[in-house]
């Protein structure tokens, strides 16, 4: 069995990482816990530079061709490893004033962070599931870090209980592609065993399909298996928020799009509908449910459940044309790299806003044009942004899949469009209310707001990369179309 120690290089600093800041944080005093950030900081630093030295060294495999390192790999472990960063910057100040258990908590997100890592590289079912359970995990217990906190415990439990569902249900039906293909785990074995299946044995492999659609379906928070994150994300430290809604999600894309693009290929004309239906009900309901919104966190929480069914819609249009499946997968690809830049520096200005208004109201908002100018301009940026509005990425990555809709063609294609775009204007009266608060209410302090440097800093690298894609984004486009997949056009 060949193992490539440099393809997994990134793994094994980051791994390395984990046990160091473990160990570290036992013979740490408590007033020195805050230690492990920087330390677990240097460590995902290394592994993105373990990242960036594989760039241009080709596809690699190890394990018997389980584990690919490819472009499409490399570019979402990048991804990561930055979001990692974000997150670290975001959580340092905010854990060390808020007396958590620190060393914990930087122990648990590094760990779901390597799942993350793993994600986009395990082209094995067993893999896939180890890796995803790896990002979750963690998560339900920094989900339920504030100990003391009924909501922050009520969110842990939530998260628990849907997760341990959604995993149940997802396994089952690996366990069907198990028993259909004859023993196949591989993703490129089993879309080859599945294209020969006929009769019964291809009803049972539908069911199969359905039942793995329907896991990963909780774990990107799409309609009708959404009610955990809402609750989840409010009940959550802010920046443990932040993780979910970004990495977390992101990495159950990354898995989605290896299931449908290679295992599941040969049987697109049973799941594009299905995923015509998830699309339609998770931009809706997310979009109508955010405008009844009161406290930001929530509100993001279901920005995100839209945000999900805009990204779902790329999977509703996969067909026999090789061509227009590239466009579908690359306008994916794109538009979730940028969703990862908004709602991170969404998540960032929530952050600093926090320190004087814990409860996160709307209304806390007001008056930030006064009391932290960067963070009020980066926070109507990222609202802009979230709409699908220019002069911002997230209108080029709107645009990105409304333009691979209607090159679709059929009925399909140009129907999701207009749900889509209906979907968008109706955003746009929520996603204006906090910049309306901002700079169109006076604040009830106007004593000037104290940020830390570090989240700062996240809002105005971010706010600047959305304006960037904007002004040049064939360079951002192009990170996508050089990241393909082996499989139905991919």
């Amino acid at each position: 069995m060949n193992i490539d120690y440099h393809a997994l290089l990134p793994e094994f600093i980051l791994a390395g990482t984990i046990l160091l800041v473990l160990v570290v944080d036992v013979f740490l005093p408590e007033r020195a816990k805050w230690f492990a950030m920087p330390i677990g900081l240097i460590g995902v630093v290394g592994s993105l530079a373990g990242v960036l030295s594989l760039i241009g060294a080709g596809t690699r495999e190890s394990f018997g061709g389980t584990y690919v390192v490819d472009e499409f790999a490399l570019l979402f472990k990048g991804f990561f490893l930055v979001t990692a960063v974000v997150v670290l910057a975001l959580s340092l100040r905010y854990f060390r004033e808020g007396g958590f258990y620190q060393g914990e908590y930087y122990f648990l997100l590094l760990t779901s962070f390597l799942g993350c890592v793993m994600m986009p590289s395990s082209r094995d079912l067993l893999l896939l599931f180890l890796a995803l359970e790896l990002v979750s995990a963690p998560g339900f217990l920094m989900a339920a870090f504030r100990k003391g906190d009924v909501k922050s415990n009520e969110a842990g439990v939530k998260f628990f209980i849907i997760g341990v569902l959604s995993t149940a249900v997802m396994l089952f039906g690996m366990s069907l592609i198990y028993g259909v293909t004859g023993g196949a785990t591989k993703l490129a074995e089993i879309g080859v065993a599945l294209d020969g299946v006929s009769g019964e044995m291809e009803t049972l492999a539908f069911a199969a399909i359905l039942f793995v659609v329907v896991g990963f379906a909780f774990k990107v928070s799409a309609v009708p298996f959404q009610f955990w994150a809402p609750d989840t994300y409010e009940g959550s430290p802010v920046p443990v928020a932040a993780f979910l809604a970004v990495a977390s999600s992101v990495a159950g894309f990354a898995g989605l799009l290896q299931l449908m693009f290679v295992a599941f290929a040969g049987q697109h004309e049973f799941w594009v509908p299905i995923f015509a239906f998830l699309s339609i009900a998770t931009m809706t309901v997310g979009n109508l449910v955010a405008l009844q919104q009161t406290q930001v966190v929530r509100l993001l929480a279901y920005s995100g459940i839209a945000q999900s069914g805009y990204i779902l819609l790329t999977f509703a249009l996969v067909t026999d044309d090789a061509a227009s499946n590239r466009n579908a997968f690359a306008a994916a690809v794109t538009y979730i790299l940028i969703y990862g830049v908004m709602n991170l520096g969404a998540f960032a200005a929530t952050v600093a806003v926090s320190r004087r208004h814990p409860t996160l109201g709307v209304a806390d908002f007001a008056g930030l044009r006064e009391t932290a100018p960067v963070i009020a301009v980066g926070m109507a940026v990222f609202m802009i942004s979230l709409a699908g509005v220019p002069p911002t990425g997230g209108f080029w990555g709107k645009l990105l899949i409304f333009q691979a809709a209607i090159e679709r063609g059929g009925t399909l294609g140009p129907a999701l469009a207009v749900v889509m775009l209906v979907n968008s204007v109706a955003s746009v009266f929520y996603y204006l209310v906090v910049p309306r608060q901002m700079f169109l209410r006076d604040a009830a302090d106007p004593s000037r707001l104290r940020v830390p440097a570090l989240v700062t800093a996240v809002v105005a690298v971010a706010m600047v990369t959305l304006v960037a894609i904007f002004v040049l984004p064939n360079v951002f486009a192009r990170l996508a179309e050089i990241s393909t997949l082996v499989g139905l056009g991919a």
